[in-house]
């Protein structure tokens, strides 16, 4: 199996290469990447919990899917196409905003992205792939961020940092 690529950006998420998923996890690089939050008409977003198979961040909660776009792929088409890879559903998507951020794990391992955020709308189940996904659930955001500071150790590093702000954005942007 061909190790998946990443796409190697500067801050100004220009391309400046290519490199194995694995080795810019381990050198640090900044790459590109997304994370898509799908809410419901109750204003809830779903959430899913990382398979146990996975090789970081196992069986911990975070946004409804995240992954890293291919060469030639928009970030829309990326996040339609990692929603349908681990949700068994697409949506459309909307942008919301990117930032940059760096966190580290305790396998030796760093995510280090210029992370492009969107957002979409659904209120069915989702069919997940076990592979990817060990569960779901729906979670009103202010219940997110006060499980969030209770319970810290049950959410993904780089979840803690997105929620933040994407919860400020949506309080800000009434969505």
């Amino acid at each position: 199996m061909i190790e998946e690529q990443v796409i190697l950006v500067n801050e100004q998420d220009q391309q400046i290469g290519t490199m194995g998923k694995m080795e810019a996890h381990e050198k640090a690089l900044l790459h590109r990447a997304f994370s898509v939050f799908v809410m419901n008409d109750k204003g809830e977003t779903m959430l899913q919990q990382r398979a146990s198979e996975k090789y970081h961040s196992p069986l911990l909660w975070t946004n409804t899917c995240c992954s890293h776009q291919r060469v030639g792929e928009s970030n829309l088409e990326a996040g339609k196409r990692r929603l349908q890879e681990e949700m068994g559903f697409v949506t459309e998507l909307k942008e919301l905003f990117s930032f940059i951020y760096k966190a580290p794990f305790d396998n030796g391992l760093t995510e280090h992205e210029l992370d492009h955020v969107m957002i979409g709308k659904f209120n069915d189940e989702p069919n997940i792939n076990k592979e990817e996904v060990e569960d779901w659930k729906w979670m009103a955001l202010d219940d997110i961020k006060i499980d969030i500071q209770k319970n810290p150790k049950n959410y993904t590093e780089w979840f803690k940092i997105i929620f933040d702000r994407f919860h400020k954005y949506t309080l800000q942007n009434q969505y």
